[in-house]
């Protein structure tokens, strides 16, 4: 991978890591087609980090609001009693709290079947498999779901199933804002409100990975001749951070006013395209060796 390559694929990061149609599927089918190898889940976490300081960016004072919320109800700043420290009367304590818990299901599967996540999972044909199903699920769930609830209404255990929908993403494919959405919209939230607590849930996880990556990538970089080196993964962050800044302030007026049935048509199609790439031999199922592996 060269420097323009690497740029490219950052591109890519940025216009489909908050849409629900899978910025890793796009990274591994795109990458095969334009590398002739996978990218790798290194470098897919690491640009992901650039999608997520936007998010952070453009969400900082409801995020600065949670989290002092939270920080000051621990020092027993919401009242005496257990329940109100923990922030039973203050939503912005609550939902530091749910955003902790709707993490948690991603990291333990996570770290679990981080060896599946990394090879088996990124089988082609398992990603236009599940582009098709969510596509599909995305569409008659969003077409016949109320919208009655804002953030304002979540309590724990919706948070766990944000959570469950969020570790879905695990599999290319699947999509982190397509799995959320999915089952906020399921829920009965309403399409924003979905959206929302999508970005906010996704930055603990997506950081995370990100972070972690990129430590293991310093130790082992020089031996992976799929890593395109620091400058260009560097940049490639930084591309993913500008233009899904914009991505984010698009999306948010795109859903407070349409629905996602033009998403569920894309992912559909876009499977179609994939398994017929694949019959024909011009994708590989499974990730390309590189010449010098």
């Amino acid at each position: 991978m060269n420097f323009f390559q690497a740029i490219f694929l950052g591109l890519v990061q940025a216009l489909t890591e908050y849409l629900p149609v899978s910025s890793s599927a796009h990274i591994r089918i795109i990458g095969d087609l334009m590398l002739g190898h996978d990218p790798g889940a290194a470098f897919t976490a690491i640009i992901q980090i650039g999608t997520e300081l936007a998010v952070i960016l453009y969400f900082r004072h409801d995020i600065a609001r949670i989290l002092s919320h939270w920080f000051r109800s621990l020092l027993g700043g919401d009242g005496k009693d257990w329940p109100s420290r923990l922030g039973s009367k203050d939503k912005d304590t609550r939902m530091g709290w749910y955003i902790i818990i709707g993490t948690l299901p991603i990291c333990i599967v996570g770290f679990a079947f981080q060896s599946a996540i990394e090879s088996t999972l990124r089988n082609l044909w398992i990603t236009a498999s599940v582009l098709l199903g969510f596509g599909v699920l995305l569409w008659i769930v969003d077409n016949r779901a109320k919208q009655i609830k804002t953030m304002d209404h979540m309590n724990a255990r919706e948070a766990l199933i944000y959570g469950l929908g969020q570790t879905l993403a695990l599999i290319p494919g699947v999509s982190r804002s397509g799995g959320t959405i999915t089952v906020g919209r399921a829920m009965g939230y309403t399409r924003e409100a979905a959206v929302r607590v999508s970005f906010l849930m996704a930055i603990p996880a997506v950081c995370g990975a990100g972070i972690l990556e990129a430590v293991k990538a310093v130790g082992s970089y020089k031996a992976d001749v799929t890593f395109p080196g620091w400058g260009a993964t560097i940049a490639a962050t930084i591309v993913s951070f500008l233009v899904g800044y914009v991505v984010i302030i698009g999306f948010l007026k795109f859903v407070s006013t349409f629905s996602y049935k033009a998403f569920a048509v894309y992912r559909i199609a876009l499977a179609v395209v994939v398994m017929i790439l694949l019959l024909s031999g011009v994708l590989p199922a499974t990730a390309s060796a590189v010449a010098g592996a």
